[in-house]
């Protein structure tokens, strides 16, 4: 008897499934999306236990909110900020020794966004004017709380425009008018001293902001920065430089209308003939 052949069952005929095109509006909705439903990494700074612990239960009740660290002064909060970098810090205003806006000015970087938290309304009103997602006053309700996250996430991704806010309120609040400016290297946002900046300069439509180390692009123009620093040291030697006139080192002529400025990092620009009376009112002052 012959060996029965088993034949092998026929594999069921390919179905052809419908090709799944992304478009660009596709490709948007998800990158909004993600930005949207990101966590958000939040240090709380409180000198009380208590609004601590009562900040903690609101967040928890909120969704994509992750608590990254706890500090009870402003001194421990620079450390903490600096090491965590967190996308968000609820910050109280009131601290003993170190208040929310002295925490603000020694950051370097500055957070993304801030939600001050505070008992009195006048802290308040100021600190929605340092450029703050949003501000809460104790004690704070759910709905309030809610309503600021939303806030924070808008600003996380403008942190220009918190890093700009807060420079011109800690200005506003110290004597002696403007005497900070924001200055971005790579993602990040410092707060830089006016005294330690030698030199604005501009390279195309990019300015670079010259401290005596490193240097950092500006927010703005360099036409804007001469109207925003008018009455400061600063002075404009050249279409594409402005220059802090206390830090100038050497001054050497090179022509009877052309001046070489030599400033203290050793940076030589070179005075255009356009601005030489610049440099004879440094001389006569």
């Amino acid at each position: 008897m012959g060996r029965s052949q088993i034949k092998e069952p026929r594999s069921p005929p390919f179905e052809a499934r419908p090709r799944v095109q992304f478009t660009s509006a596709t490709i948007f909705a998800v990158q909004q999306r993600s930005v949207q439903d990101a966590v958000i990494r939040t240090v709380l700074v409180d000198d009380e236990p208590i609004a601590r612990r009562i900040l903690e239960e609101e967040l928890a009740e909120i969704p994509d909110v992750a608590i990254v660290g706890q500090a009870d002064n402003g001194r421990s909060a620079i450390d903490l900020i600096h090491s965590q970098r967190p996308d968000l810090v609820l910050l109280d205003i009131q601290m003993p020794g170190c208040d929310g806006f002295a925490v603000l000015s020694r950051l370097s970087p500055l957070p993304p966004a801030v939600i001050f938290v505070t008992a009195f309304d006048q802290h308040a009103l100021r600190a929605f004017d340092a450029g703050a997602a949003d501000y809460l006053l104790k004690p704070v309700r759910q709905h309030r709380l809610r309503a600021a996250i939303a806030k924070a996430r808008v600003a996380i991704r403008q942190p220009a425009n918190t890093a700009e806010a807060i420079a011109r309120t800690l200005d506003i609040s110290g004597p002696g008018g403007r005497r900070r400016i924001v200055g971005r290297k790579g993602g990040e946002y410092f707060l830089l001293e006016l005294d330690d900046v030698l030199a604005f300069r501009a390279e195309g439509e990019i300015v670079w902001i010259i401290t005596k180390q490193k240097r950092y692009l500006a927010n703005c123009s360099l036409q804007e920065l001469a109207n925003r620093l008018r009455g400061q040291s600063f002075r404009r030697i050249h279409r594409s430089a402005l220059i802090n006139v206390n830090h100038i080192r050497k001054m050497s002529t090179l022509s009877s209308q052309r001046w070489l400025v030599t400033l203290s990092n050793d940076l030589e620009l070179v005075v255009s003939k356009r601005q030489a009376h610049t440099i004879r009112e440094v001389l006569q002052a």
